[in-house]
């Protein structure tokens, strides 16, 4: 699916800016990325292809991701670390009814303070992106990572 070359540029500044703003720890950012009325899921792809709705996390609001937000930097105790994310070229799979269908691979690495940096997480972005005034935000992102293997918790945002 073919779109012009400043809407594409839209999404993938989307992207890039969605990746620093994590890969920072602006995590008051985050949420800012999408609709008031959004879909943020994180699921295994077994799950995804075989079309089971069982997710690691689901968030259904902009407000959820918020309240995520809060939890990240006010209640929940971890060991601190870093996360740099490495995300492809968007691909515009279709344009339909104001929305923007696409996809992105991504690798996630994690460096704790004390060790050495590990691949985190692997995946591909499957998103639902629409014009808003502020500029493009998604309306749905779903994470679907490759391994059915991952740490015992995902704090931050993929």
């Amino acid at each position: 699916m073919m779109v012009d070359m400043q809407t594409w540029f839209g999404i993938q500044q989307l992207y890039a800016d969605y990746a620093s703003a994590v890969d920072s720890g602006q995590w008051d950012l985050w949420p800012e990325f999408f609709t008031e009325q959004c879909v943020y899921k994180l699921q295994p792809r077994e799950n995804f292809e075989r079309g089971f709705p069982l997710a690691t996390l689901f968030l259904t609001s902009k407000g959820m991701l918020k309240d995520r937000v809060y939890g990240i930097s006010e209640t929940i105790y971890h060991d601190p670390y870093y996360q740099r994310h490495v995300v492809g070229a968007p691909i515009v799979r279709r344009v339909a009814d104001g929305r923007i269908h696409a996809e992105a691979n991504y690798a996630v690495f994690r460096t704790k303070l004390d060790k050495e940096s590990t691949v985190f997480n692997v995946g591909r972005y499957i998103d639902t992106i629409v014009q808003t005034p502020e500029g493009f935000k998604f309306a749905e992102r779903l994470c679907v990572y490759d391994s059915e293997m991952i740490p015992n918790s995902i704090i931050y945002p993929i």
